[in-house]
């Protein structure tokens, strides 16, 4: 599967629970603080102590979180021109094949870069990029096996130490970009964020019982740690959010458009 372990349309509903809860918790922080003001037992000892360790405990996981999502996505954009580079060597070695097995093999590289092009087009439907990716190893086979059979009129025994490493090249790289599109964090991390942003709301929201409410200010720091979340999960799923590598793209279909 290619980014679609994650129903994106959930998207903004997730974004919008995290949102309300995060408010929710802070008036609930509000009201805790109220009824401590009124019990009259004066100031909690260590209250401060408390909300900078959760806070800086909060940052922490959030800055990791951050960092990962972003080095993975840099990572599959990498990806997308490695693969494009594989393809474009291995279709140029084939030229050294002699004209009878070339056109026939020419004209397979076509068609499997299409499928490539195709894959990645198709974005979160699961049934159709699974038929997608298992035609892409059909047409592996079909590339290695008429690679094989032309190796027979090869004009030098040397032709073969080039052609075939550089479709290992560019066969290997499909499993790697399609594997790269499932690593993400565990659950139990996105979980974590979610019940840090509420226990800091809650937090906030205490600190600031004893002052006359502020809206400006809860829906401010509810909204950039709930945006900060949101562009995390973006990023983890660049090909159905609105962070996306598709623009990358652009050099497999140059390479595609050079094979005319």
């Amino acid at each position: 599967m290619l980014d679609t372990d994650f129903d994106w349309t959930l998207a903004p509903l997730v974004w919008l629970l995290l949102l309300g809860g995060m408010l929710l918790a802070t008036e609930a922080g509000r009201h805790l603080r109220v009824k401590h003001l009124r019990s009259a037992q004066g100031e909690s000892t260590g209250f401060g102590a408390v909300q900078g360790a959760v806070f800086g405990l909060m940052g922490l996981v959030m800055a990791f979180t951050f960092s990962g999502a972003a080095s993975r996505f840099d990572h599959r954009r990498d990806l997308v021109v490695e693969e494009a580079n594989d393809i474009g060597t291995a279709y140029l070695r084939i030229q050294l094949l002699p004209e009878a097995a070339r056109g026939p093999l020419q004209d397979k590289f076509r068609e499997y870069v299409d499928c490539r092009l195709q894959t990645y087009r198709v974005r979160t439907d699961v049934v159709r990029i699974s038929q997608l990716l298992q035609q892409t190893a059909q047409y592996q086979g079909q590339i290695w096996k008429m690679s094989v059979e032309a190796m027979d009129h090869a004009p030098s025994p040397p032709v073969a130490a080039l052609i075939f490493p550089s479709l290992n090249d560019m066969f290997d790289i499909v499993t790697t970009r399609t594997a790269a599109t499932q690593m993400h964090p565990p659950a139990v991390v996105w979980v974590m964020l979610g019940g840090l942003a509420l226990v800091c709301s809650l937090l906030v929201g205490y600190d600031l019982g004893g002052v006359p409410r502020n809206w400006l200010h809860l829906l401010t720091f509810a909204l950039l740690f709930s945006l900060t979340l949101y562009v995390i999960i973006d990023m983890e799923y660049p090909r159905v959010g609105l962070i996306r590598v598709t623009a990358m793209d652009r050099v497999l279909q140059d390479v595609r458009d050079s094979m005319r």
